[in-house]
């Protein structure tokens, strides 16, 4: 299959959060078509442990679902960074914790995964964010539960709390990287 050719874009509404891109396409069987698709920063959700639980920041309220959610900390990734700079401050907005209170933090892929790639080009990057265990959090940040990360009742109680497809997405790829 080849890749389709753009013929013309006949609107772009450009804002700080995205791009909206409205364009006439030619596809792999030479038909024209309008489509429409979304250009939006990449982000980073960061699972964070801390002494083998699960930790969160107090749920917030997300404007496009229009309820208050669960989720792991979180950001998009500005053009000017690297995903993996962005877990740092991430971690020290939604969590309170800095950069020196980590024991480590890793990437479950560098390639990013992409969040809808017929709507969209933006990707999600994953990590994992492990807390010191000689660090005190600070409950001003923290949701009231914290959910063990070794006992498969509690992870699974966890993924029925946990409905952000992309906190949920994160959680299974480190839970399968974990199991090899």
């Amino acid at each position: 299959m080849k890749p389709w050719e753009t013929i013309s874009q006949f609107v772009a509404i450009r804002s700080p959060w995205l791009t909206l891109v409205g364009e006439r396409l030619k596809d792999d069987r030479e038909q024209l078509l309008d489509y429409w698709r979304v250009e939006k920063a990449d982000s980073a959700v960061v699972v964070t442990l801390h002494r083998d639980r699960f930790v969160f920041p107090k749920p917030a309220y997300r404007p496009g679902m229009g309820e208050v959610m669960l989720d792991f900390p979180g950001g998009r990734v500005p053009s000017n960074q690297t995903p993996i700079d962005v877990v740092p401050e991430i971690l020290k907005r939604e969590l309170g914790v800095a950069e020196d209170q980590l024991a480590r933090s890793i990437s479950l892929d560098s390639r990013g995964w992409p969040v809808n790639s017929s709507f969209s080009n933006q990707k999600l990057f994953g990590f994992v964010a492990e807390i010191r265990d000689d660090v005190e959090l600070d409950p001003q940040f923290l949701h009231h539960s914290s959910y063990s990360a070794k006992t498969s009742e509690e992870i699974d109680r966890l993924l029925e709390e946990l409905t952000c497809l992309q906190c949920r997405s994160v959680l299974l790829e480190w839970l399968k990287q974990r199991s090899c």
